[in-house]
């Protein structure tokens, strides 16, 4: 397939930008994220998917918080970019002066942005190199008016050094996906056992460590909220 002819089309499936947090073993970290989605029709039930790339550091923490935080910024707030897309939650606390709370999930909440969503995952799906979170929307706050910051027009206002650093690093993750992107488990393999609390999260390698080798085969599924019976 010639990727041109559909460069326009997919161009356009990106989603607001969002630094997408969360809480771990006492970290916080967040990354930045493009590819977010409403997954729910029903008010009163709001749900949202989202994809995280295993590299990422925000992986292991999400799966083994089975929660996150979308923090959408602001049109003016380009710097987020640079704070928590160009480096590691390894090596650093991104976090680090920054006014935020936890949320209801422990997910870290930004004070200052255009909007926030706390967020419980329910589900996970293999994407090979990426997981694909379907979480529960718990609490919610529209904080500005205006629109959020979209990757196309940020990319535009970039200083060329951003642009330069951030083509490098899609390199060596754009190689990874290339390598890891097919290790999807068969839709005709037996399901793997029931959900255990002890059992989770699966042993993620770091990126160093993870090169030439598959992730686990398969993500068990979150377990279902209990719901009362009105009867």
């Amino acid at each position: 397939m010639d990727y041109a002819k559909i460069t326009p089309i997919m161009g356009n499936l990106w989603s607001p930008i969002a630094a997408v947090s969360s809480h771990w073993q006492g970290q916080d970290n967040a990354q930045i994220c493009l590819s977010i989605g409403g997954a729910s029709i029903v008010a009163e039930r709001p749900r949202v998917i989202t994809q995280i790339y295993k590299t990422n550091h925000s992986h292991e923490m999400i799966m083994g918080s089975r929660a996150f935080a979308l923090n959408f910024p602001r049109a003016d707030q380009l710097d987020w970019i640079d704070r928590f897309g160009m480096r590691s939650g390894r090596d650093c606390d991104k976090l680090e002066g920054l006014d935020y709370q936890a949320g209801e999930t422990g997910s870290p909440l930004f004070a200052d942005c255009w909007g926030w969503l706390d967020c419980r995952v329910v589900n996970a799906m293999d994407g090979g190199d990426l997981t694909c979170f379907l979480a529960e929307v718990v609490d919610g706050l529209t904080i500005s008016d205006g629109q959020p910051l979209w990757w196309r027009d940020a990319r535009q206002r970039m200083p060329e050094e951003w642009l330069r650093a951030y083509g490098e690093k899609q390199t060596g993750e754009v190689a990874f996906s290339r390598a890891h992107m097919s290790n999807i488990p068969s839709p005709d393999a037996p399901p793997g056992p029931p959900f255990r609390e002890e059992a989770f999260p699966p042993t993620i390698p770091s990126p160093d460590a993870a090169r030439g080798q598959a992730f686990p085969p398969s993500i068990p599924s979150f377990p279902r909220k209990r719901e009362s019976n009105p009867h």
